[in-house]
């Protein structure tokens, strides 16, 4: 996922693993300006696991951008040696705290045209800095965060992952031109079912697309433009076009995400 208020400068969403893929497919991506430049002016980071964070070992080539996050996710990085190869003296680390509208800048310090405010939303540590003896619980702080992204008109609210919707989160998505939501499982032992895992959505921080607690349930009540479901587990059946999830979904004016899709606000 990428930003921009003009076209040529982006800043990520987080930093899946394959993104050299992502970047190999998008040409608006790639270098046009010299040996090591890129159009990519910076990260905004929304956790700490690693289908967030581990992309970011594939922008090492000493380009400068900048990293946005909470102080605790900085401090994930900050612990991990490998991420020291994101040149301090090249690649700017800044801490954003909670509820604080921020300005996005590219590197030589001018202005994108785009803010970033982080919020909390109900969440877990990440898999590894789990406790071996105990599960997490659910909570709200600052390893799990949304991302509202605005030019000074328009909003679009950025959430990979949820626990479970409050009333402060729903009041936050009211009115959002374009909410992209966690959509990883259509049902709780959607993966327990398919023998392809041992924990349920909530035990690792999802929220159902489906049911009466699950995301088209919660959005009933919440008015917004577009309603896009990313972050999908391969398990869930509204990956194909046909299914009768995809189209109870659709029904609830749901759009599912896919490579390549283009918004424009």
């Amino acid at each position: 996922m990428a930003v921009s208020a003009n076209g040529d400068h982006w800043f990520l969403l987080n930093a899946s693993p394959d993104l050299r893929q992502q970047i190999g497919a998008t040409v608006s991506l790639q270098p046009h300006e010299g040996l090591r430049s890129s159009p990519i002016a910076g990260v905004v980071l929304t956790g700490g696991d690693v289908d967030a964070i581990a992309g970011l070992l594939t922008m090492r080539e000493r380009h400068a951008f900048t990293v946005y996050s909470t102080a605790q996710i900085h401090q994930i990085l900050d612990a991990n040696p490998i991420f020291e190869v994101l040149a301090r003296d090249i690649v700017s680390r800044q801490h954003i705290a909670v509820g604080t509208p921020t300005a996005l800048v590219l590197p030589d310090g001018s202005p994108s045209g785009l803010s970033v405010e982080l919020f909390s939303v109900p969440g877990k540590v990440p898999l590894y800095l789990e406790e071996v003896t105990k599960a997490p619980g659910i909570a709200e702080g600052e390893t799990t965060v949304g991302a509202e992204i605005s030019d000074g008109h328009r909003r679009l609210v950025f959430i990979p992952a949820c626990a479970g919707m409050t009333e402060t989160l729903a009041q936050r998505l009211r009115g959002a031109d374009v909410v992209l939501f966690d959509g990883t499982l259509w049902t709780d032992d959607e993966m327990l079912r398919a023998g392809v895992g041992s924990k349920t959505g909530l035990r690792m921080g999802h929220m159902s697309v489906s049911g009466p607690r699950g995301t088209i349930a919660a959005f009933k009540a919440i008015d917004v433009g577009r309603k896009i479901l990313l972050h999908i587990n391969n398990s869930n059946p509204i990956l194909l076009a046909d299914s009768p999830e995809r189209a109870e979904a659709v029904a609830a004016g749901w759009e599912v995400a896919c490579d390549g899709m283009e918004i424009r606000l």
